[in-house]
């Protein structure tokens, strides 16, 4: 764990112990360390949605380029609760790939462990795969099923106060962006990841830009087409 991240942890538990009852329910609601308050004057929850759908354009996710914005995955990455964040910018939309960890409260819509995707007792037994002893994995993923930050499934199952203040931190650089859609699902964020590959090693986007379509399409819109991962695809002659 990083020194920010242990640093910020220390903080938050030193604040709960010196709070009172009574103020600790208004650091509870208040506080951006927490995404699963439903009170009426939740502050992060009084603004215009900031995220998900708001047309219904279905070419909507149809963009003519993309891009990889390291400063704005930087900046998402930062926000309480999220380790992880791959933005991408189009001529429409923000799309943001996330994993999420401990270090905030009620990034799911929906608690307990039937949410749980990610099984990471294999750290306690020096293994990847604890179910048969297996120390190897595929490092191409930013996600696996084992000892990995968490993933969830659908788009919705991560909580609408996350997703606001994702929608919020984006909106504040991009103000005229038309949409932002936020998923923290595994396979949503390894082909994203691929993206983001080609973006670090300089290499033209515009060329991938139907594969990304077709990725953002199936996650978010109406796609019936499994994208596969760009490294199993081949190249065009």
């Amino acid at each position: 764990m990083s020194a920010r991240r242990s640093s910020a942890l220390i903080g938050v538990a030193l604040m709960l112990v010196l709070l009172t009852a009574c103020n600790y329910t208004s650091y509870y609601q208040k506080s951006g360390h927490d995404y699963a308050s439903r009170a009426s004057n939740d502050p992060k929850m009084t603004r215009v949605r900031s995220y998900g759908s708001l047309s219904a354009n279905p070419m909507q996710h149809e963009n003519r380029y993309f891009e990889y914005s390291s400063a704005l995955s930087n900046k998402v990455a930062a926000l309480p609760g999220i380790n992880t964040a791959l933005v991408f910018l189009t001529d429409k939309n923000a799309y943001v790939a996330i994993l999420t960890d401990w270090t905030a409260t009620g990034t799911k819509a929906r608690g307990g462990s039937k949410t749980k995707e990610q099984d990471n007792t294999g750290t306690t037994e020096g293994v990847y795969n604890v179910s048969n002893g297996s120390s190897k994995w595929d490092n191409r993923q930013a996600a696996t099923p084992y000892n990995s930050y968490f993933t969830s499934k659908d788009y919705s199952d991560l909580s609408t106060e996350l997703r606001q203040v994702i929608g919020d931190t984006l909106r504040h650089s991009l103000p005229y962006v038309q949409e932002v859609h936020i998923s923290a699902n595994r396979e949503f964020v390894n082909q994203s990841l691929e993206f983001a590959k080609a973006a670090w090693a300089k290499k033209p986007l515009i060329p991938l830009t139907p594969d990304f379509n077709e990725l953002v399409q199936y996650i978010f819109g109406q796609g019936n087409a499994v994208p596969l991962p760009l490294y199993e695809k081949k190249p065009s002659p």
